[in-house]
């Protein structure tokens, strides 16, 4: 079987440090092992339509922005295939029939579309390809034949429910589509990086995210400002570093190298941390250190973001050949969709038979 790997960001504004520790890091060393021989990333325009379809510019405003930051981090257009979304007619296709495969019960217990309705305060009020996005997302996966998705753990709910709706396909019409697997970050601590604020997740629409294209002095403002110990009031207060946001992003990004730069007098950050937590050591002096590993960890991604953006309608074109790619693919796994469902009336006077 072929591997096949298959991620995708809906372009509702640029991409921040959470996309990038939770899936976009991995998705670029992933792309450089050689290991997949098929790399597909999505920008998921008519997903982010589902709850902006009021605001259909905002959207296109955004796909160059969303493909600026892959191009940015590491993605290579000759190893990956970028696509636009909504430019694939075959998914759609997809999604309404899958669609029969799955009751309103089961969508409504997905934890994923739970949380994501009562983030954005739908209550009654849900747009119907708001609830089904779920379905859409398997029709994107198994439209490639993915096999691999990396994703943050929040997404996991997502996934089961695309295998769930492969199983039952192959059940009815035969074996045809595969089951995808999720792969999550390696450090625990990326997993789902909180916002600025504390809150649980970063996010967009919270307005609580550090950008991978922020410039130095945002980029400070930001770490200086951000959530910690509620309990860690003086300097020679113990503190927590357990669901401190500051040590979470640590976590995420500190490196050995940076404390030998930065912060000489530790070694490693289980030294900070204890230093922490017995007391004696202040906030400013923890952030002053993220706010130099951030710097440090984003300085490079946004010069090549700067490069790229002095090359658009090269971009253009990255997106629109991919894009050409990927509904060549998704168009033979249409027809072997339809083939399998007996509905591929016309071929071969099927019809007739």
């Amino acid at each position: 079987m072929k591997q096949v790997n298959l991620t995708g960001d809906r372009p509702t504004g640029r991409l921040h440090v959470g996309h990038y520790v939770g899936s976009l890091k991995e998705r670029v060393a992933l792309q450089n092992t050689g290991k997949y021989d098929e790399i597909y990333i999505m920008i998921a325009d008519a997903q982010a339509l589902t709850d902006n379809a009021e605001h259909p510019e905002k959207v296109r405003q955004n796909i160059m922005q969303v493909a600026l930051d892959y191009l940015a981090c590491g993605i290579d257009p000759d190893q990956s295939t970028i696509f636009i979304q909504s430019m694939i007619p075959e998914l759609t296709e997809l999604t309404f029939y899958y669609m029969n495969l799955v009751t309103v019960s089961r969508v409504q217990r997905n934890p994923t579309v739970k949380a994501e309705i009562k983030q954005r305060n739908f209550e009654a009020s849900i747009p119907v390809g708001f609830f089904c996005y779920p379905i859409s997302q398997a029709a994107d996966i198994t439209a490639f034949r993915a096999t691999a998705v990396p994703a943050g753990e929040d997404q996991e709910p997502m996934l089961e429910q695309c295998r769930e709706i492969v199983r039952k396909f192959n059940e009815i019409y035969g074996e045809t589509l595969a089951e995808p697997k999720i792969i999550l970050p390696a450090n625990q601590a990326c997993l789902r990086l909180p916002g600025i604020d504390g809150k649980a997740k970063m996010s967009k629409s919270l307005g609580n995210c550090i950008y991978l294209s922020d410039e130095p002095d945002t980029i400070k403002t930001k770490v200086m400002s951000m959530f910690t110990d509620p309990t860690h009031l003086r300097k020679d207060d113990p503190g927590h570093t357990e669901g401190n946001p500051v040590f979470i992003y640590l976590d995420a990004f500190s490196k050995p190298e940076y404390f030998a730069e930065f912060l000489p007098e530790y070694s490693c950050l289980e030294e900070l941390k204890e230093h922490y937590q017995r007391g004696g050591l202040g906030d400013v002096t923890v952030k002053k250190f993220l706010n130099h590993v951030m710097q440090s960890e984003l300085a490079p991604i946004r010069e090549r973001r700067k490069m790229w953006e002095q090359r658009l309608p090269e971009v253009f074109e990255i997106l629109k050949e991919g894009t050409k790619t990927a509904r060549a693919v998704a168009s033979e796994t249409l027809c072997e969709v339809r083939h399998a469902m007996k509905i591929d009336y016309f071929a071969d006077d099927n019809l007739l038979k």
